[in-house]
């Protein structure tokens, strides 16, 4: 399954949450799934509950099947709990990364970033969005990257409170990563236990 570039609010609406990595956007005003019907209850069955929980996971971080059922294996195969194990990896992107610090408003502009060869791990380029951090990495933004608008607007207004887990020098704009982020730290609400069930017969 490809990459999703629908309308990202709709998305937002169908799941009942707000996913900032997909947009800074609100569903305040229109909390209710899309369509004719939309207004009026619906009765979930298990598997659109836990449908409903892994689609928050690849909306947000904006994977592909493929990646979200290669990252569900690995976090099987972990001594920690599956789910947690999970979201940990998933938060550990560099393209979520650069989203999380402030460097852009959303991880699909962050991607954005990283694809194009604005931003520096260790000092090197790097412009693989799914290259993984670890504690120690420092994430920095090349000099070109620096002047671009919706950069600099971003770190004036970040879009989410910074982690704790990342810390920032507001003077150099580089971002550390402190420790390793844990399930608690999503920026969305999330039954991580209704994702593994997911995905208990499908691997």
């Amino acid at each position: 399954m490809s990459r999703y570039t629908g309308p990202r609010l709709k998305v937002m609406r169908a799941l009942g949450v707000e996913l900032p990595g997909l947009s800074r956007k609100s569903i305040e005003k229109r909390p209710h799934p899309p369509g004719q019907h939309g207004g009026k209850m619906r009765k979930k069955s298990e598997f659109g509950a836990q449908l409903q929980e892994k689609q928050k996971i690849r909306y947000n971080y904006g994977l592909g099947e493929k990646q979200l059922r290669r990252l569900i294996v690995e976090a099987e195969r972990s001594k920690d709990p599956t789910g947690e194990k999970l979201i940990e990896l998933a938060e550990r992107r560099l393209d979520n990364v650069v989203f999380r610090a402030g460097f852009a408003p959303t991880g699909i502009a962050a991607r954005q970033l990283v694809r194009h060869g604005h931003i520096r791990l260790n000092g090197r380029r790097v412009d693989i969005p799914s290259a993984r951090v670890k504690p120690g990495d420092i994430i920095s933004l090349s000099e070109r990257g620096q002047r671009i608008s919706m950069v600099t607007e971003t770190l004036a207004e970040p879009a989410l409170r910074r982690p704790e887990w990342i810390s920032f020098d507001e003077q150099a704009h580089t971002a550390t990563i402190a420790r390793t982020p844990s399930a608690d730290e999503a920026p969305f609400p999330i039954d991580l236990k209704q994702v593994v069930e997911y995905y208990a017969n499908r691997l």
